[in-house]
């Protein structure tokens, strides 16, 4: 257990801070309100600047305390996979995403998460996954009958409803129509909780009615009334699928302990949360980029007319690469937009990179989003070009290079879904609708705690010519 009381947490950490011993990296250690918001709305163009100054380690004091910086590819190999052992993720600056997600696989570590993985780890198989196949194509195909060429919708708004649809009978084995399901927006109440981190920083200290903590423990609670009524019924019916849920209810561990309510409620909200929030934001993003970027969108078109000829796709052709073109346009989307874009750990121990020593308990990031960006690694990073990752140019990439999903041990488990549901989504979408922005449009990007378009993503809908919904699996 972590202490929850704000105040107490930050005077641990400057105590902490001061007790060190050991001098920071160089940077900019100095308290300024000013950097503290700067960096909560333009965190990308901060760490560029700072990599440019002062190279692949540095420090940033935010808010209260002093963060280390580790960008580039040897910075991410270091900290995910050689020396992962001696970095937390649960002492770091996500830490109060305990208050919504619980004890879930994105919050604990050690022996608890290689556990935890292991027990998760069936439902994540390339079966289980292939197998949830035609809920997303039944789900993405009705969403997209709800659109009407000449209209215009948001983006958005419209994938993450669809996600977290996806989400609940797929991961959760819940009827999204369903009464207990109808009677809370889930996917409202995520954005509602997640919104405690686009607050201001002073914000997030406070803990009275009212407050974005409060707003964030609310709709938790209302969640929690869905999850938990489930996992009883289910627990008393003895009623099982082939989601996630029905493989907690019935998990043990190499000594036959099952687990309780809570573990089981943890596990759940994370995985509702990260079965929706990245590939809203993926999807978002892709789209965004086809907009602006109607030669790579033809490639795209052009290849499915060819390779499906207005079928829907099948879960293999998706999963083994066989539309190249989409792949290119995945990567690349996750190489600009990687959503979970910062990786905030603690050091376990003091500890020697690139020529500097960075202190036991130093809070140290590091940020796929600005590693994706960095000028000596990805030429021209701003422009968004898909043949980057043709195969071979893929395998010259350096380790740590990209790393959207994070790395070793703390790969994110429900990788290949997301990535599935993403192809799924945008080639059902690219069969039937060709969408473009409004000519007014600007993207501003807000991070809570996944990167997203802060004002939503408004798109116009046209119809594809000769275009026909591809054909639904029945319903389970």
């Amino acid at each position: 257990m972590l202490d929850s009381n704000p105040f107490s947490v930050m005077l641990q950490d400057l105590r902490d801070e001061r007790s060190s011993g050991v001098a920071f990296p160089p940077g900019e250690t100095r308290f300024s309100l000013s950097r503290t918001r700067r960096f909560a709305g333009e965190p990308l163009e901060m760490l560029l600047e700072a990599y440019e100054r002062y190279g692949p380690v540095f420090t940033l004091r935010l808010f209260h305390s002093n963060v280390v910086f580790m960008l580039g590819p040897e910075a991410n190999h270091h900290m995910l996979v050689s020396h992962a052992s001696n970095f937390r993720w649960r002492e770091g600056h996500f830490r109060d995403l305990i208050g919504l997600m619980g004890d879930g696989l994105l919050t604990i570590d050690g022996d608890f998460h290689r556990r935890s993985r292991m027990i998760m780890l069936p439902a994540f198989h390339r079966e289980n996954i292939a197998a949830s196949y035609d809920v997303i194509v039944q789900e993405a195909t009705h969403a997209l009958d709800t659109l009407a060429p000449g209209t215009e919708f948001d983006l958005y708004a419209w994938t993450r409803k669809l996600a977290m649809r996806v989400a609940m009978r797929a991961l959760f084995g819940l009827d999204p129509d369903g009464s207990r399901a109808r009677a809370i927006d889930a996917a409202g109440l995520f954005e509602e909780a997640l919104a405690f981190y686009a607050s201001d920083y002073f914000l997030r200290v406070l803990r009275m009615r009212g407050t974005p903590w409060w707003r964030m423990q609310q709709a938790a609670r209302e969640l929690d009334a869905l999850i938990y009524s489930e996992i009883a019924e289910r627990r008393a019916s003895g009623e099982r699928g082939q989601d996630i849920l029905s493989l907690l209810l019935d998990a043990q561990d190499e000594d036959g302990n099952t687990l309780n309510e809570v573990q089981i409620r943890d596990e759940v909200m994370t995985l509702l949360f990260a079965g929706h929030d990245t590939t809203t934001s993926t999807v978002s993003f892709m789209f965004y980029e086809l907009a602006r970027n109607p030669h790579v969108a033809e490639r795209l078109i052009a290849e499915q007319d060819a390779m499906l000829a207005g079928a829907a796709p099948t879960a293999a052709q998706l999963s083994s690469g066989e539309l190249s073109e989409l792949e290119m346009v995945l990567d690349e989307t996750l190489r600009k937009y990687p959503p979970a874009w910062v990786g905030p750990r603690r050091a376990i121990e003091s500890f020697e990179f690139a020529g500097h020593t960075i202190p036991a308990r130093a809070f140290v990031n590091y940020c796929s989003w600005a590693s994706h960006h960095l000028p000596d690694v990805f030429d021209d990073p701003e422009q968004f070009r898909p043949e980057r990752f043709t195969p071979e140019a893929k395998a010259a990439m350096p380790k740590g290079a990209y790393v959207p999903f994070g790395g070793g041990s703390r790969t994110c488990i429900g990788m290949r879904f997301g990535q599935l549901e993403v192809r799924t989504i945008a080639t059902l979408i690219l069969q039937r609708f060709t969408l473009s922005l409004p000519d007014d449009f600007q993207l501003a990007i807000r991070q809570m705690p996944t990167i997203s378009p802060k004002d939503g993503l408004p798109m116009r809908v046209h119809a594809r010519a000769g275009a026909r919904a591809a054909s639904v699996p029945a319903a389970a």
